[in-house]
């Protein structure tokens, strides 16, 4: 998210904040279904599909998200190795086996969601863009400006940025990783899920993609002039550090250390619900709380998925260019995501409370959304 934010704030200024608090009640309202779903039909979104509507409508959901996270698997790969390489100065290929490992240790013997909660707070130097957004003294009227008032400009990067931002920020793999840890959750016996939880989750990461854009785009690009989005995507990480050059010497180091933090966290969550898809579609018994004995395909699975990202990282491939692209990736295809979605959260047969005309609204209009923006781009791609 934070890459896609200092891709879009360097190729277009300010002219892309109103996205993010645009995606806001989309992210509150989604995440509330989704998490209700999982907690209330004890099954995951794949495992719901293949029961309700086929095993091929199944498939075609999971290999969507396959798609979708194998990319983010990779390019987040990538961001740790080379976040390392930033603090330790050792070439980026040291560091590819030792974090592909250390996940897949994680998620086979140890209790995950400790180990990520204690990792979170790595990721706290990120919010340094905040820090690094007031000091950078942008101009207040163009703040506001570009957040209440739309400056489009008409080209296929463009509508390749806003979706961009819309695939960092309502990512697949948080919809299906919602269903799935929830049913856990149910299944062990905890409580229902709280609308709380999902707007403070909702805010903080507003506020940082918010900061970020800000940050980068007063750096970067304070006059907000548009950049061909191929060539800022092959900027580097020390160049995406320099967002937090109002930090000084600091900055680089904190944006290394967000990057670790928030990649450690997010790779797990990325592999286990990949394997979840593929798991509930097949019809696979599967859940990080199984013995491995108990649902040997499942830990196989988890244990391909990161042999294969972890051998595609020896490959010259940038990493801003691939996290990048593979947002953009995720915001094309949570389309038909959000569309199962909507179909299994009204489905009385499924659900003890169907969706509010507020949620069926705000998941409607993040799919129409998308969908616009989507085929925005790829007429201009064509044309």
């Amino acid at each position: 998210m934070v890459l896609t934010a200092t891709v879009a704030g360097a190729a277009f200024g300010y002219s892309l904040l109103w996205v993010v608090p645009l995606c806001v009640p989309f992210l509150i309202e989604v995440f509330s279904v989704t998490a209700r779903i999982g907690y209330q039909s004890r099954r995951g979104l794949v495992d719901l599909l293949r029961r309700h509507h086929g095993r091929t409508v199944a498939l075609s959901c999971a290999g969507l998200i396959v798609a979708i996270n194998m990319a983010m698997i990779v390019a987040d790969l990538l961001a740790v190795s080379d976040a390392l390489s930033i603090i330790l100065g050792q070439p980026r290929v040291f560091f590819v086996a030792a974090v592909a490992f250390s996940i897949w240790y994680v998620l086979i013997f140890q209790n995950y969601v400790k180990i990520t909660r204690s990792l979170v707070w790595l990721s706290l130097p990120l919010f340094a863009y905040v820090v690094a957004a007031l000091l950078a003294k942008p101009k207040l009227t163009q703040i506001l400006l570009h957040t209440f008032v739309p400056h489009i400009n008409h080209t296929a990067d463009y509508a390749a940025a806003i979706v961009g931002i819309f695939g960092s920020l309502l990512t697949p793999y948080v919809l299906v990783w919602q269903t799935g840890s929830r049913r856990e959750h149910a299944l062990h016996g905890g409580g229902a899920p709280q609308k709380s939880e999902h707007r403070m989750g909702t805010l903080v990461t507003s506020v940082l993609s918010y900061s970020v854009l800000i940050a980068t785009a007063s750096i970067l690009n304070p006059d907000s002039t548009p950049l061909t989005g191929g060539d800022v995507t092959q900027m580097s990480f020390h160049q995406a550090a320099l967002a937090l050059s109002p930090l000084g010497n600091l900055g680089p180091i904190l944006f290394a250390i967000g990057i670790i933090g928030a990649g450690m966290v997010a790779l797990p969550v990325l592999i286990a619900s990949l394997c979840y898809a593929v798991s509930e579609g097949m019809g696979w018994r599967s859940g990080l709380s199984e013995n491995p004995w108990d649902a040997k395909r499942f830990y196989v699975l988890i244990s391909v998925v990161v042999f294969v990202a972890a051998a595609a990282n020896f490959f010259p491939i940038n990493p801003v260019m691939a996290l990048y692209g593979s947002q953009i990736l995720a915001g094309v295809l949570t389309i038909p995501i959000l569309i199962f979605i909507l179909l299994l959260s009204n489905d009385r047969r499924i659900m003890r409370t169907t969706n509010s005309r507020a949620q069926n609204f705000w998941i409607g209009a993040a799919a129409g959304a998308l969908t616009s923006a989507g085929f925005v781009l790829l007429v201009w791609k064509i044309f």
